[in-house]
């Protein structure tokens, strides 16, 4: 699992195989097969990259997939592989429905609208939906992200220590550097997360001279999840413009690490952007790092936003985002939404036995 978005589809796909037979497609640098609990994923190895970009994979194993299924939910519209499967899907009678999650590639959807090849839009935060222009249309649905909040929770004997970590790609608009700048000198930051952009990684080792400032690029999730729970805060400074002048409107259509963390029992802090504000409501918070990191960081022409939170001797409940509490962003909760709606647009039973389903 790289990132945010590649979680968000293992966890739906896993989620989703213990309400129905569900296959996730994905690709990788060689061919496997593998059970996760009730999930079967395969990933289709050294696939052809349209026009060398990575986050663009086709492979003709493709179509087999959409063959052998009844509903297909791609996690991406603007590459050729949804596109295909998509328009398989809909040739050959069978339900197909998109997720967003902010990437893309060259493909026809570039020159002509795919919307419509899709019998549902199946958003992950309000902010997506109203971006990609779907707030009227009742093709489109939110049903938010989600936490494993079994796995992703505070553990009692964890001691919070003063660093502040930051978990994502290492990629301009996630706007690291100024976290960077805005560190105190008295304070630890981790940064978790795998570089694709050689020239502002370089820029970011640069701000960090001097600081104390440490790169992980590998950790696993167990490491991850530890840094989550012993952390002061997460913190996520996506900006809709980079220290390069480039624009992009969709810094962030969620924000799964500032899930992670607060499921995990720590406060949140983040740029007011995109779809941030959704999930971490603006106040007062109480550890101060709010205060601290800002001092910094709100040299630019930005707001962060930091929940309040509350400890009481460790306790969970005490220290997860009030929508966690309510069970918003719950993953059973998310696959509940995703299942009424798939079935409210298929109006068949999707968990009728021999049925299978494929995450794209």
């Amino acid at each position: 699992v790289v990132g945010g978005a590649e979680r968000y589809a293992m966890e739906l796909a896993r989620n989703m195989a213990d309400a129905a037979p569900t296959r996730l497609l994905t690709f990788g640098q060689r061919d496997s097969m593998e059970k996760i609990g009730n999930l079967e994923m395969r990933v289709v190895g050294s696939p052809h990259y349209v026009r060398g970009q990575r986050g663009n994979p086709f492979s003709a194993a493709i179509l087999g997939e959409v063959l052998a299924a009844d509903v297909v939910h791609c996690h991406q519209q603007h590459i050729v592989a949804s596109s295909v499967s998509a328009a398989l899907a809909r040739a050959t009678g069978r339900k197909v429905f998109v997720s967003d999650l902010g990437g893309g590639g060259w493909d026809i959807s570039g020159y002509v609208s795919t919307d419509r090849w899709y019998h549902g839009h199946l958003h992950i935060s309000e902010y997506s939906k109203k971006y990609f222009g779907h707030s009227s249309s009742p093709q489109a649905h939110v049903i938010l992200g989600g936490v494993d909040v079994e796995r992703f929770s505070p553990a009692p004997a964890s001691q919070r220590t003063k660093d502040v970590l930051f978990v994502g790609r290492l990629l301009p608009h996630k706007g690291v550097n100024y976290l960077i700048d805005g560190l105190p000198n008295d304070m630890k930051l981790n940064i978790a997360g795998r570089p694709y952009h050689e020239e502002y990684f370089k820029y970011l080792c640069s701000r960090a001279d001097g600081k104390q400032v440490q790169f992980h690029h590998n950790w696993d999730d167990d490491l991850l999840i530890e840094a989550y729970r012993t952390s002061l805060a997460i913190v996520l400074p996506s900006v809709f413009m980079d220290v390069y002048g480039n624009k992009s409107g969709v810094p962030e259509l969620l924000g799964q690490t500032l899930l992670e963390g607060m499921a995990c029992g720590i406060p949140a802090i983040c740029a007011n952007v995109a779809s941030m504000p959704e999930i971490v409501i603006d106040g007062v918070d109480e550890t101060a790092v709010a205060e601290a990191m800002a001092a910094g960081v709100l040299a630019e022409p930005r707001v962060l936003v930091a929940r309040r939170m509350r400890e009481t001797d460790h306790h969970a409940a005490e220290c997860v985002h009030q929508r966690l509490e309510a069970g918003e962003v719950d993953l059973d909760e998310v696959l509940d939404r995703q299942v009424k709606f798939l079935l409210h647009r298929t109006h068949q039973h999707i968990s009728t036995v021999g049925e299978r389903r494929v995450d794209a």
